[in-house]
């Protein structure tokens, strides 16, 4: 991808079913936890590396042990950095002494039997340690301690914290995660407190009812009531000390999370094939936490899906399968593959249908799979072409004429080469227009001069900064006759609200290119329109939003805005032309019928806080306030 586009997070979870000296006697080290979450966790890397953490439960401890060990990391290299400090404790113990589990749970860290590892892109806030997940909610009775780390952006976040002031608490400060720990422990707390009261009715001793309480408590219950005004997208992961654990997803199930459970283990993670990797297991044994469920692991080990909150329409996030997740994964493989097909069309009329004099390539790294699709629709074409032209050639043809037609095919190279990793380096939006440089290169002498087109394809453009300032200028010393960049995503018109970092109106080069048409055409006026409806939608409640924004885009077609685009993008001096052409939204829906969470391509938000963002977002950029809408 050539722009740096950033979301919050991964996560994962496992719960080891059985005594820790099981896994000492069947796998030979008492580490079978840890490296499992290693594995999990650096598999999915992708998804965060300004910061990592880890927590860990023990469930069977004496009174005045530690039960409970978390660390973060900030760390250039924040996972090797965690799992280094906390595999240094270990580092004097002899063979025998790694062999005895009680031991080794009584006197050491991390070797309990439940664990939660959150790994996190610093979209918002500084990249300090206070900021990194899993966060904790002490308490001196266990059932009341909770830990809690997600992937997830609510954007009611104002109205909870209200909630909170008024249920009596004085939140250290205003955050989605911070909200969310203080409403669930809340309600954590409101069901200890109604199960003991129920059983101090009956007779017992505290000591009894804190056991019954471990072993009875009703998470499902805790996350309905506290779930039940959230607006957003998300899987938000938790452990209460006692050792019930759960992993939620939202209604729309905007954000993705995958589960497995055999014999040993329950494992949970934002990405099928990490699980599949870590495991070793098909991806037909692993499934997907329902939207608006819950996975439910019990203390005592058993886990199940539990509906928290009804399950809206399915708006599962595209991007996920466009961009975000691993493209090893065998569906968002072949869904990256669909949609470089579904631009072909697209790819012939930019090029004039001259694919003798047409060079393909792609922009590394993750448009690699939609390539090959792209590749294999103009390969379906040419064959289509060619089996029309053998036919013409008569009963008794040329075998040197039918070996030129059969000869033909798309004309593959690789082009530009990433000579940096840029989105490890930009994490920040105030160090993002300084860092976008010169990190690709190109390979010379695959383009004849003045004659060839040039086809790259990119899975996206959002804001498409490193194309202008880099990317088109290093294709334009080959000297092609023509560049074309393929989006295998339609245009990006809307912000994100639920994790993605596309936050402002302004950073768009889609909205820059309808802005810059309204001015052209002397229709400066559908702006102002559009801010008074945008404040006041913000005037009304929550739920009675609407996306105004849409009319900004409504007087052009879909190519105007991509030939003004192509013109806001193309850097002065340039000797090529310049046209960069963009995925259909209906394109964007055959390759990925499971995942039709649009919203930043189409403006239609699964939840109301969406059109409320968006319409903020808007009024933010008319009065030049560069702040999150969010």
């Amino acid at each position: 991808m050539s722009d740096s586009l950033q979301h919050e997070c991964g996560i994962a979870m496992l719960r080891l079913k059985k005594p820790l000296q099981h896994y000492v006697d069947k796998y030979g080290t008492p580490f079978y936890g840890l490296n499992k979450m290693y594995l999990l966790m650096e598999k999915q890397h992708n998804r965060g590396q300004d910061g990592a953490g880890l927590a860990n439960i023990k469930l069977d401890v004496n009174p005045g042990k530690r039960y409970i060990s978390r660390m973060r990391s900030v760390d250039a290299r924040p996972i090797q950095d965690l799992f280094e400090k906390i595999m240094w404790r270990f580092q004097d113990l002899t063979a025998e002494e790694l062999q005895e589990a009680i031991a080794l749970q009584n006197d050491f860290a991390f070797t309990g039997e439940l664990f939660l590892g959150h790994l996190r892109y610093g979209t918002f806030g500084k990249n300090e340690i206070e900021n990194c997940h899993p966060f904790l909610r002490q308490s001196n009775w266990r059932t009341r301690n909770l830990v809690v780390a997600g992937n997830f952006n609510l954007t009611n976040v104002d109205e909870l914290f209200d909630v909170l002031v008024k249920l009596g608490q004085h939140p250290k400060q205003k955050s989605d995660t911070v909200t969310v720990l203080e409403k669930i422990g809340h309600f954590l707390d409101e069901e200890n407190q109604r199960r003991f009261e129920a059983l101090k009715a009956e007779g017992l001793d505290n000591q009894s009812i804190s056991e019954r309480i471990a072993d009875t408590l009703d998470m499902g219950h805790v996350l309905r009531r506290a779930s039940t005004d959230f607006d957003g997208g998300y899987v938000m992961c938790g452990m209460a000390g006692h050792g019930d654990a759960f992993v939620m997803r939202d209604p729309n199930g905007i954000r993705p999370a995958f589960w497995y459970e055999d014999d040993d283990v329950v494992v949970a993670a934002s990405e099928r094939p990490v699980i599949q990797t870590a495991f070793n297991v098909p991806a037909d044994q692993i499934r997907e936490v329902d939207p608006g469920s819950a996975l439910i692991i019990q203390r005592n080990g058993k886990a199940h899906l539990e509906e928290i909150r009804p399950a809206g329409e399915r708006k599962a996030c595209s991007f996920e399968r466009i961009y975000f997740s691993r493209g090893n994964d065998a569906d968002i493989y072949r869904e990256r593959k669909a949609l470089g097909s579904a631009i072909v069309p697209r790819v012939l009329e930019a090029v004039e249908h001259d694919l003798d004099h047409t060079v393909t390539s792609f922009i590394p790294n993750t448009a690699e799979s939609s390539f090959y699709g792209l590749i294999h629709g103009l390969e379906e074409h040419l064959n289509t072409s060619k089996i029309a032209r053998i036919k013409g050639l008569g009963a008794d043809p040329d075998h040197a004429e039918i070996e030129s037609i059969l000869n033909e095919r798309p004309r593959i190279d690789k082009i530009a080469i990433k000579d940096a990793k840029l989105r490890t380096f930009i994490t920040e939006d105030s160090s993002r227009d300084d860092l976008v440089a010169h990190v690709y290169d190109i390979t010379y002498g695959t383009v004849e001069r003045g004659v060839d087109n040039l086809v790259v394809i990119d899975d996206s453009i959002v804001r498409g900064t490193t194309l202008k300032k880099s990317i088109l200028r290093i294709l334009d010393r080959l000297g092609p006759k023509r560049i074309v960049v393929a989006s295998s995503a339609p245009q990006i018109r809307y912000p994100d609200c639920y994790g993605i970092d596309m936050a402002r109106m302004g950073d768009f080069i889609a909205f820059q290119a309808a802005v810059s048409l309204l001015k052209e055409r002397g229709m400066e006026d559908v702006l102002q329109k559009t801010y008074e409806a945008c404040k006041h939608q913000l005037t009304l409640p929550l739920k009675e939003n609407v996306n105004q924004v849409k009319a900004i885009y409504a007087p052009f077609t879909d190519e105007e805005i991509s030939n003004r685009i192509s013109d806001l993008l193309t850097p002065t001096g340039m000797q090529s032309e310049v046209k960069i052409i963009f995925q259909s939204v209906e394109g964007l829906h055959e390759a990925c019928p499971d995942h039709l969470g649009d919203w930043y391509f189409t403006g239609d938000f699964p939840t109301p806080g969406g059109h409320r963002v968006v319409n903020k977002a808007f009024v933010y950029y008319m009065e030049g306030n560069d702040a999150r809408a969010y």
